[in-house]
């Protein structure tokens, strides 16, 4: 399969080209090259750009978009909204009927929820709150939805929030995870995301619940704030590392 990966330079662009590289045939994007030289082909493209997108959409079979801008106005809404709506824009012109798009978890899950609640689902009504990142990307998700109603293709919201790169590191060796030592309850390993986007690209779309569903991408974790049964049923998404012992308290005395 031929994918455009939008904002393949940032954290989580390298993740998704590891593990899809054995597969797939992959044209990696963003506004600025990569530190590291990438294996596949690599191109300057700004996502508020129609035309960039456009063009380098031509022949693609799906399209990934990691591009997000966290501060600035009018950047944030030109690629985290607009970016959506010219990546949609592109599928739609040019045949692509699969589409994974991503964000931050609070653009469901914002300060409504997250503060008090518990086993949240990514079904939940949307709670993004003011905060420009979240509010931006949530509108790039209504976007997706929207073109989705209109128009045969599909979109799986992927959202994340904190990322461990456990690369080289042996199971047995997580002693930089420390009990207690990350307060945030939503985190995955660098490899499990990555593999989130090879199941997505191989799921049978016609059998998914709609043409546009919202996923959590996280580890499994003790406390059970954040639901991902979702993605285990819809995507076999299964997470491979374990990283519970950052939500697990050391014992008095040891």
């Amino acid at each position: 399969m031929k994918v455009l990966v939008l904002g393949a330079a940032g954290y989580l662009g390298p993740h998704v080209a590891r593990a899809l590289a054995p597969e797939h045939q992959l044209l990696l994007t963003d506004i600025r090259p990569p530190e590291q030289k990438p294996a596949h082909e690599f191109r300057l493209v700004d996502a508020s750009s129609l035309d960039q997108v456009m063009r380098a959409a031509e022949g693609m079979d799906a399209i990934i978009n990691c591009s997000v801008v966290r501060q600035g106005d009018r950047a944030a809404f030109a690629v985290n909204a607009g970016g959506c709506w010219n990546m949609m824009t592109a599928a739609v012109r040019q045949g692509i009927r699969r589409v994974i798009n991503t964000g931050p978890h609070f653009t469901v899950a914002g300060p409504s929820y997250e503060g008090f609640d518990f086993a949240l689902s990514p079904d939940a009504p949307p709670q993004p709150g003011t905060n420009l990142y979240a509010l931006t990307k949530s509108l790039g998700h209504e976007i997706c939805r929207v073109f989705t109603e209109h128009h045969e293709v599909y979109v799986l919201n992927y959202l994340f929030y904190n990322f461990r790169d456990l690369r080289g590191v042996s199971p047995r060796d997580y002693s930089y995870l420390r009990p207690g030592s990350d307060p945030v309850p939503f985190v995955v390993s660098g490899a499990d995301a990555g593999e989130a986007f090879r199941l997505g690209l191989s799921v049978d779309l016609e059998k998914l619940p709609s043409r546009c569903e919202v996923f959590f991408i996280l580890a499994d974790m003790p406390h059970g704030k954040f639901r991902n049964d979702k993605a285990r049923k819809l995507l076999g998404f299964q997470p491979r590392d374990n990283l519970s012992a950052l939500w697990r308290k050391t014992p008095a005395g040891a």
